[in-house]
């Protein structure tokens, strides 16, 4: 099974390496720090799974996220094993919905993660334990609790002054590309079909 390893660490991808190419079965064949370095190496290696990171340069999960659903748009067969210290059932969530089909936290111990990355190279899903309670959580949670997050609930106030996506990142120092992306996860979480009606929504929740 070929695979590309994903992760601004160096140290990281290396450690992953040296345990994963200690199975007969697994080959890496490529590495990336970025999600430009990423989409060239998948494009010219052409693996069978690639352990994705979450957390990129930008400094958050929404590179990673926006990476995840690129990868497996560009290429419909490829497995993405999200390989992260996130452990938010929100972003499983999030994960599976761009592509995904597994998402194992970095403490896992090394036979779990072997495991996972042959299930996904079988085009199964693949969770470690705490990964899949947080998503079943996350799942069925009340509509009446949204379960925002602190960026989330920082974004919906700037939403509510009005500020367009591009004032409220350069308030808040990220890029538009990640004002969009928390915009649409507040949207679908307040179940709203306009930035109005998300402001709207989350003033009945008294969250703003």
């Amino acid at each position: 099974m070929r695979i590309v390893l994903v992760d601004d660490h160096a140290i990281v991808r290396h450690g992953l390496r040296s345990v994963l190419e200690r199975e007969e079965d697994l080959h890496v064949v490529g590495e990336a720090a970025t999600a430009a370095e990423a989409v060239d190496v998948v494009a010219a290696t052409g693996p069978h799974v690639v352990l994705l990171d979450l957390k990129l340069s930008t400094g958050d999960n929404t590179e990673g996220l926006h990476l995840c659903g690129q990868l497996t748009e560009l290429h419909p067969g490829l497995g993405v094993l999200v390989l992260t210290t996130f452990l938010d059932g929100g972003l499983v969530v999030e994960a599976i919905h761009r592509g995904a089909r597994g998402y194992v936290v970095k403490d896992v111990d090394t036979t779990e993660l072997v495991g996972s990355i042959r299930a996904v190279a079988r085009r199964e899903s693949s969770f470690d334990s705490r990964s899949a309670a947080a998503m079943v959580e996350t799942l069925n949670s009340p509509s009446s609790d949204p379960r925002l997050t602190e960026r989330e609930l920082i974004v919906l106030r700037q939403l509510a002054h009005g500020l367009s996506n591009r004032d409220i990142g350069a308030k808040l120092f990220i890029s538009e590309t990640t004002v969009k992306f928390h915009v649409r996860n507040i949207m679908r979480k307040l179940t709203a079909t306009s930035r109005a009606e998300a402001v709207y929504e989350a003033s009945k929740l008294h969250l703003i």
